[in-house]
């Protein structure tokens, strides 16, 4: 949340398209994860420019996807690690 309980409104143009994100992060952050999706959008248009917008939105999102559980994954991975090392 913000400081004062309010959900913060961000316009941000992602692929062309603009969009209202309501949300308790920052605005900063809004915009910074906005702009990440926009850039995987573009990059994934830009080897593929015949392909519909629908199917880059889907094929960013399972490269999202694809990342956020690796990331998990390391994540795990490295709390096994340092609770092995709390042990010796």
């Amino acid at each position: 949340m913000t400081d004062n309980g309010e959900k913060n409104r961000v316009r941000v143009s992602i692929f062309g398209q603009e969009y209202t994100v309501i949300g308790d992060k920052s605005s900063d952050y809004i915009v910074k994860v906005a702009e990440e999706v926009d850039r995987l959008m573009k990059k994934i248009h830009q080897n593929n420019p015949h392909m519909p917008q629908t199917k880059i939105a889907v094929l960013t999102a399972l490269n999202l996807a694809d990342e956020l559980t690796k990331t998990i994954e390391d994540y795990k991975w490295l709390l096994e690690v340092i609770e092995d090392e709390k042990k010796k």
